[in-house]
């Protein structure tokens, strides 16, 4: 029985797809976008996450961790020493706070999928099913597609979200079982998509041209960040592209900033990016428009 690394399900959700489902994180992605909100899904291995201000150095991940890496810092509260943390997950298992964390589990398709079939009837009453996210799911190999497969063979409305940086063998064996792609459409000029996402889109445009001529229902999805891909030129772009499928609908996600918190408990510098302010966020949104660009903000 195949198995990857799970770092978060999320059931009775509402945003990935239609219906009520329970959507299924698999950890590791290939790109490193510069607005990515949940850092903790692009490592495949699992990581801690200390959350600084949940702690209040009780100190009981100090007698319980087994490498040392644990420590008390000079404020008082208990942060740990990179190098020597092994992400066991002792101390978040003994902290009272839950200000440790640790992201990533290897579970079986079956313990998956046992936790997916829990809400069955809200999905048979609502349209919903399950969908499979990340990360980049598709990275999850053999695993991914067993849970595909498995979700498909169990005549569940299946939706997989993502940026479609992924072997096109891989992809075209997703194409089969998928009823839904929920695709990222980041930005549409290679030189620009690799500086912000650390991949070129070739790979990622030509999956998206066979995931549009599929027949399945594909919705493009675009994260909207400011001064990053919101030009005319990307705009105009995406339109053209786009146009020749007879697709201009696109699902906007705007800049947010819900995982600061996230970057800070894995130490990391917060990304270089800022929100829109409404009247920005308006202004971004007509121009999109005047480039025959139809959107709804999710």
């Amino acid at each position: 029985m195949s198995q990857g690394m799970i770092y978060n399900i999320q059931r009775m959700s509402i945003q990935d797809g239609p219906g009520i489902r329970t959507t299924v994180f698999l950890k590791g992605c290939p790109l490193r976008c510069l607005w990515c909100s949940n850092p903790e899904s692009q490592q495949v291995a699992p990581q801690l996450l200390v959350f600084s201000d949940l702690c209040t150095g009780c100190g009981a991940c100090l007698a319980a961790c087994p490498s040392g890496a644990a420590v008390r810092l000079e404020d008082g509260k208990c942060g740990k020493i990179a190098e020597k943390c092994t992400s066991c997950g002792v101390c978040a298992a003994v902290c009272p706070n839950k200000a440790r964390e640790i992201s990533g589990k290897i579970m079986t398709v079956d313990e998956v999928m046992e936790i997916v079939h829990r809400d069955s009837a809200f999905y048979a009453n609502s349209g919903g099913g399950v969908t499979f996210g990340g990360g980049e799911p598709t990275m999850g190999g053999d695993f991914f597609i067993d849970l595909l497969q498995t979700a498909h063979d169990d005549a569940l409305h299946t939706a997989v979200d993502t940026c479609g940086f992924c072997p096109e063998d891989r992809f075209e064996k997703t194409l089969k079982l998928a009823d839904l792609l929920l695709f990222d459409c980041k930005h549409m000029d290679p030189v620009q998509h690799k500086e912000l996402t650390g991949q070129d889109n070739a790979l990622i445009l030509k999956n998206l041209q066979s995931a549009l001529l599929s027949g399945i229902e594909v919705r493009i999805r675009m994260p909207l960040m400011p001064g990053l891909n919101d030009s005319d030129e990307n705009f105009a772009a995406m339109s053209n592209f786009l146009g020749k499928f007879g697709q201009q609908h696109v699902e906007v996600m705007p800049c947010h900033m819900f995982g600061t918190s996230k970057y800070r408990a894995l130490n990391k510098p917060l990304p270089p990016v800022s929100q829109y302010t409404p009247d920005s966020l308006e202004k971004t949104l007509i121009r999109m428009k005047r480039h025959g660009l139809k959107y709804t903000i999710i």
